[in-house]
């Protein structure tokens, strides 16, 4: 084997090593990007989102179903981006659903010290 020969086949198990390893490395950010949103949307149905924010778990699920679409098509950027949205949206819901849980936890507080406070009164 020639001089050149060689280097011609080193450049070219250089450039199929790059391409394998670039092709490999999308399918993988892709893959655990589906699974982390997919469990942020859980999260967020357990934390009760469905109930208090409909709208939101309604777009995340939506967007799962299209990025596991993409990831079937073999769009891994596709399946990226909305797997991104996807798990912004589930983020969304779990934050409206604790915050309005939250928010109610503080009216019934506020409402049993009106209640003490009126019993205290009349025992005065």
């Amino acid at each position: 084997m020639t001089m050149y020969s060689r280097r011609w086949l080193t450049a070219l198990f250089s450039v199929a090593a790059v391409l394998a390893v670039g092709c490999s490395s999308l399918k993988t950010p892709a893959t655990a990007d589906v699974a982390v949103s997919k469990a942020a949307v859980e999260n967020a149905a357990g934390a009760g989102g469905v109930e208090y924010a409909p709208v939101e778990m309604t777009a995340a699920r939506e967007k799962m179903v299209l990025a596991n679409k993409a990831m079937a098509d073999k769009d891994y950027k596709l399946a990226q981006e909305l797997a991104a949205q996807a798990q912004a949206d589930a983020k969304l819901a779990q934050s409206k659903a604790n915050s309005t849980k939250a928010q109610a936890a503080a009216d019934a507080l506020q409402e049993s010290i009106r209640v003490l406070r009126i019993e205290l009164e009349r025992n005065l």
